[in-house]
């Protein structure tokens, strides 16, 4: 009886020993299969070996990262010769805004003879820049603070090795390399540009051996004495421990030339019956005045962005962009404004003062495009179309005559430009000068 009660109990726990049985040869295949894992780990790390390396010498280290830092200049200077030199061909482009412009405005007997001035303008003014105007502006003063006196001709532009011969075309510095010839290039167009503003000033009444003589004049010495003083390190630049402010020239570019045109058309006079029958001498033709304010406006994206004078980073095109935006509103802000204000005058659209009363933005931001915040930039615009048609007004109440208001629009609306750039400079608070500091704002 004790041993069939055994034989029970031994057939009742042989499932679980089974189980038992298995769950143990499962254990023991997943420790077999992390043995065999650890040993190819094993194995592999074996196979690797450490490379070996000898410490670097002062030497070795210092030319690695002169390598390293000519190729980051080089790539750097690249981009910045792009940059400019795009942006030079743009304001070059200005050219045949001001072309259509002061063509369109002027009666059509006489747009053969504008024309002409425009480009006698820039070929005689090219002359001037080259052989005694940029000298004058951008050559070593010599503690002088009035003028520059290198550089004549083209002279010393890249130096060259005594006894290989070798050309070295460009200065390197933390910033890029970046060579003599390509600030040459986008300051002779800055340098034309502003020459040109007086040809409109004394449209239809100055003979072209004349006027070429004064486009000499103008690009080879008065407007390098200007830069020479400001943008050039001269004695204005210097005033004040805070210097001069301007970033793409409302007082440089624009006040200089308007100022001359001014002068001018005072010398000259106005054009025979001008104030007497004042319909005789409407734009004959305003699709070249909307043609030639666009192109200026097209040309301003090369004007004042360009004017950062280099593309090598990320905060430099930054700059750029914020540049090209006040520059936007600034212009759309002017020429609304001008437009309004001439329609609650005289009752009637005017094309002609929306497109200077674009222009009279541009040139108002021209000066702070570069240390303002947009809202400010629409605030210049607006201040700037005020200024142009009071400006403009008053020209005519004086009975001078400007065919193409030149003098309202780049020389009373260059004098806001660089009392805004101050006024609205976005320094902490108004006891801080941020001026050419960029985003590192104090």
């Amino acid at each position: 009886m004790k041993t069939l009660a055994a034989l029970l109990c031994l057939a009742a726990a042989e499932p679980s020993l089974k189980e038992e049985v298995e769950l143990l040869r499962k254990q023991v295949l997943a420790q077999r299969d992390l043995y065999e894992d650890q040993q190819a780990l094993i194995a592999e790390l074996k196979s690797r070996r450490l490379q070996t390396s000898t410490w670097a010498t002062q030497a070795e280290l210092t030319a690695q990262v002169a390598a390293l830092t000519a190729v980051d200049q080089s790539m750097g200077g690249a981009m910045d010769s792009m940059w400019m030199c795009l942006c030079g061909a743009l304001v070059m482009f200005m050219h045949a805004g001001f072309g259509m412009l002061e063509t369109g405005c002027c009666r059509e007997k006489n747009a053969s003879n504008v024309l002409m001035k425009n480009l006698v303008n820039v070929c005689v003014g090219t002359l001037g820049w080259w052989s005694i105007g940029w000298a004058i502006a951008y050559g070593a003063q010599n503690g002088n603070g009035f003028i520059g006196t290198t550089g004549w001709f083209g002279v010393d532009f890249y130096t060259q090795d005594a006894t290989t011969g070798v050309i070295t075309p460009v200065t390197c510095n933390g910033d890029g390399c970046q060579s003599t010839m390509l600030s040459w290039f986008f300051q002779w167009a800055f340098c034309t540009a502003g020459a040109t503003i007086v040809s409109g000033g004394v449209a239809e009444r100055v003979k072209s051996p004349t006027y070429a003589l004064y486009a000499f004049f103008m690009a080879g010495f008065i407007y390098p004495v200007v830069v020479a003083w400001t943008w050039g390190g001269g004695w204005i630049a210097n005033v004040l421990d805070v210097g001069y402010m301007d970033f793409a020239g409302s007082g440089v570019v624009h006040l200089t030339g308007g100022v001359s045109a001014l002068m001018g058309t005072i010398v000259l006079g106005p054009r025979k019956g001008r104030f007497d029958n004042p319909d005789e001498f409407d734009c004959h033709n305003l699709p070249l005045v909307v043609f030639g304010t666009f192109a200026l406006w097209f040309g301003w994206y090369g004007f004042n962005p360009g004017s950062t004078l280099g593309m090598h980073d990320g905060a430099t095109g930054a700059m750029a962009a914020q540049v090209a935006m006040n520059t936007t509103l600034s212009a759309a802000t002017g020429g609304i404004t001008v437009f309004l204000l001439r329609y609650a005058i005289v009752r009637k659209y005017d094309v002609g003062a929306l497109c200077n009363g674009i222009l009279a933005g541009l040139v108002s931001i021209t000066a702070g495009c570069g240390n303002m915040e947009c809202g400010s930039a629409f605030a210049t615009g607006l201040v700037g179309a005020l200024v142009y048609q009071l400006s403009s007004m008053l020209l005519q109440k004086l009975r001078i005559d400007d065919p193409v208001d030149a003098s309202p629009v780049h020389g009373f609306c260059g004098i806001w430009g660089c009392l805004a750039c101050a006024l609205f400079d976005w320094g902490k608070g108004v006891d801080h000068y941020h001026g050419w500091s960029g985003w590192g704002c104090m």
